[in-house]
């Protein structure tokens, strides 16, 4: 399984060969640093840390930062971890020794993947274009709503005196029970929460911009941070 974690730019369109618009979302995901592997024998579970979206280092806190020079990496203002991953990593970049303060910890987390390596890069490369991922992001809030927005819900009548025009009518019970029911569909937040939209298809991938397009709208508004993996 590929992983990425990368920033929403927002949506164009892109034409193929036989002239058909698509309409497209791009991405721009950096160069993630593993700075982290979790192993079933010492975590609890078996994982892959990325951190991405450079950042001034400055900002970050000294256990931040401490945690990043482990893997040579600094500023990065995002850590996700990815399970069940199977990651294509640059090792071009990758530091030739581990520094002397990783192993304080126990084993070396190099043995956990023969794959991807602490200090290692993932790129947008390890995508291809056709292939199905799923993108995770926080959606677009839209505040607090009524149920039309919110549930789809219809309207009442217009005319004639009625006062129930898009008020979402009766909600409860009478005498027995004499209350609301937990998980009624009713007014209140509407969006600002954690999304992962399945079968996206990658249209194509820019590795010299770091830039992957994939078709149709993912979660998040402009600049959000998305979570690309591979559907499978």
């Amino acid at each position: 399984m590929s992983a990425i974690v990368g920033k929403k730019l927002g949506m164009t369109r892109v034409f193929t060969e036989e002239g058909v618009a698509v309409p497209v979302t791009v991405i721009e995901a950096t160069p993630n640093k593993v700075t982290a592997i979790r192993r079933a024998d010492r975590d609890g579970y078996d994982a892959v840390q990325l951190a991405a979206l450079p950042m001034d280092a400055e900002r970050m806190t000294k256990a931040e930062a401490g945690h990043l020079k482990k893997a040579g990496a600094r500023g990065m203002k995002t850590l996700v971890e990815f399970r069940d991953v199977d990651l294509t990593s640059d090792r071009a970049d990758a530091p030739e020794e581990a520094p002397s303060d990783a192993a304080e910890d126990g084993p070396s987390d190099e043995a956990a993947s023969s794959d991807v390596k602490v200090g290692d890069e993932v790129t947008v490369a390890s995508f291809e274009p056709g292939e199905r991922v799923k993108v995770s992001a926080v959606s677009i809030g839209k505040g607090f709503q009524g149920t039309i927005k919110r549930h789809n819900f219809g309207r009442g009548p217009e005319t004639h005196g009625s006062h129930n025009v898009r008020a979402p009518g009766s909600v409860g019970a009478s005498a027995d029970p004499a209350r609301v029911f937990k998980g009624v569909r009713m007014p209140g937040q509407m969006g600002a929460r954690r999304v992962t939209q399945r079968g996206a298809e990658v249209v194509e991938v820019d590795a010299e911009r770091n830039l992957l397009l994939i078709r149709g709208s993912v979660p998040g508004g402009r600049n959000a941070t998305v979570e690309v993996r591979s559907d499978g």
